[in-house]
């Protein structure tokens, strides 16, 4: 049927299931005589025994979704893959999607993709709107394929950081529709900075006849920003929406999906992608998902949600005793940030003290933000950069409730954070207390004198 079973699979049915497209594959077949260049030769058993002997990769060399004549096996993987990607797509929230491929690249090179695919149906473009968010392969997508961004500064609204609206359209009307190839928009990004408004920017999108590409990176795992995507396609102009697999489905860093609402352009993009593919990635999310079903797949995200629910309550109550706040941003479903404000801000060194005093303690994927640093990129310059905006408030702290996540994850980032708080404290009142009895001295050895 070409769609995610409802309950998962046992890995030894999966196996025999990839041993059967394997014995499909020409390299395979017994007898087999090959004399061509590519004829999926492994020279270590240990390496094909790692790709169950699917050697031949994905697509042709004009086409990443077109069938291999010798490589049948591969070419149903292939086919299978994106089919049952499609089907978690439309479970995940946004039913109208009527096409997906999985890509062997992460979501960076992706956006290119989509891109390049682009300037050919509009060769005087050269700008690239983009409301700003401070994460380097998306910026660098634009760059890589040869446009010049176009850095939209979001608005301040509370804590949040939303999407000016007003200067995205003032923008479009300085430069003009036709030198603009797309307008770049994110869905997924850390808090303090909200999913951008994907129904308004639709809207303009399809007033100015736009194409517009979602950055959806770890969106798929969300409720709410599958739901701006499939709202934003019914009000307006979505052309694409790119997701990486990692971040969605807990598999190794190297694919994405690029998925839209018009076949044909999905299709364009597919044929863009010179040469043939690794099919690693493929094998790799098909197997996740025959293990998980949809069952499987539906109860991770209704966990994900619950485990938001309690990083937030805890981090809110935390915060409170260290005098600090969490700050309200609503609109971010995954993401959460803290504010810093009482360690020392006039003193950069001091804030990312503290995330390397987290890192230490084992504790990854938080981000401590110090305010006001600046950094290069391509070329273009960010005041403020990590922090979405030139002059955010105040130094805080991020941490996410991402798929996967458990309880247990949760209560030790916790209580590791409550102690180094409590230690950069400590040190902190120390170094003062020794600078003051220094100061104290010198004045009185002054007055001596």
């Amino acid at each position: 049927k070409g769609k995610c079973p409802e309950d998962g699979w046992d890995e030894s049915t999966i196996e025999l299931f990839l041993h059967e497209l394997a014995i499909m594959d020409s390299n395979n077949f017994l007898g087999n005589c090959g004399v061509g260049e590519r004829e999926g030769r492994v020279l270590s058993g240990l390496v094909a025994r790692r790709h169950y002997r699917l050697i031949h990769g994905i697509g042709r060399s004009g086409d990443i979704s077109a069938v291999q004549p010798k490589a049948a096996g591969s070419s149903l993987l292939n086919k299978l893959t994106n089919s049952v990607v499609l089907d978690v797509i439309k479970l995940a929230g946004v039913r109208t999607v009527t096409s997906c491929f999985v890509v062997p690249m992460a979501t960076g090179m992706s956006l290119t993709l989509c891109f390049l695919t682009l300037r050919h149906k509009r060769p005087k473009a050269k700008y690239i709107i983009w409301p700003r968010i401070d994460q380097k392969s998306c910026f660098k997508s634009m760059i890589t394929a040869g446009f010049e961004p176009v850095v939209i500064e979001n608005i301040l609204e509370g804590d949040e950081l939303r999407t000016d609206l007003k200067a995205v359209e003032a923008k479009i009307k300085t430069l003009g529709a036709e030198s603009i190839l797309c307008v770049h928009s994110t869905t997924s990004c850390f808090a303090p900075r909200g999913p951008d408004r994907l129904e308004e920017l639709a809207v303009i999108c399809a007033n100015y006849d736009i194409p517009h590409i979602v950055n959806n990176a770890y969106g798929v795992q969300s409720s709410k920003c599958m739901h701006l995507i499939q709202q934003g396609a019914r009000v307006g102009r979505i052309d694409a929406f790119v997701q990486s697999l990692d971040k969605n489905f807990m598999v190794p860093v190297g694919g994405a999906i690029i998925a839209g609402f018009n076949e044909s352009f999905i299709q364009e993009i597919s044929k863009m992608y010179p040469g043939r593919a690794s099919a690693s990635p493929s094998l790799d999310v098909l197997i996740t998902l025959l293990s998980l079903g949809t069952s499987g797949y539906k109860k991770l995200l209704k966990e994900r949600k619950e485990m938001f629910s309690y990083l937030s309550s805890e981090l809110k109550k935390l915060a409170d005793n260290h005098s600090e706040r969490l700050l309200e941003t609503p609109h971010n479903p995954i993401s959460l940030a803290m504010s810093l404000r009482n360690l020392d801000e006039t003193n950069d060194a001091a804030i990312t003290q503290l995330g390397s005093m987290l890192f230490t303690r084992q504790v990854s994927g938080a981000r401590v933000v110090p305010c006001g640093s600046v950094q290069t990129v391509n070329n273009y310059t960010f005041k403020g950069f990590m922090s979405h905006a030139n002059d955010y408030p105040c130094a805080y702290l991020n941490a996410a409730s991402a798929i996967g996540i458990k309880k247990q994850d949760v209560d030790v980032f916790l209580k590791r954070l409550d102690k180094c708080l409590k230690t950069f404290r400590k040190e902190v009142k120390q170094e003062k207390s020794i600078n003051e009895t220094s100061d104290a001295d010198t004045a009185t050895e002054q007055l001596e004198d």
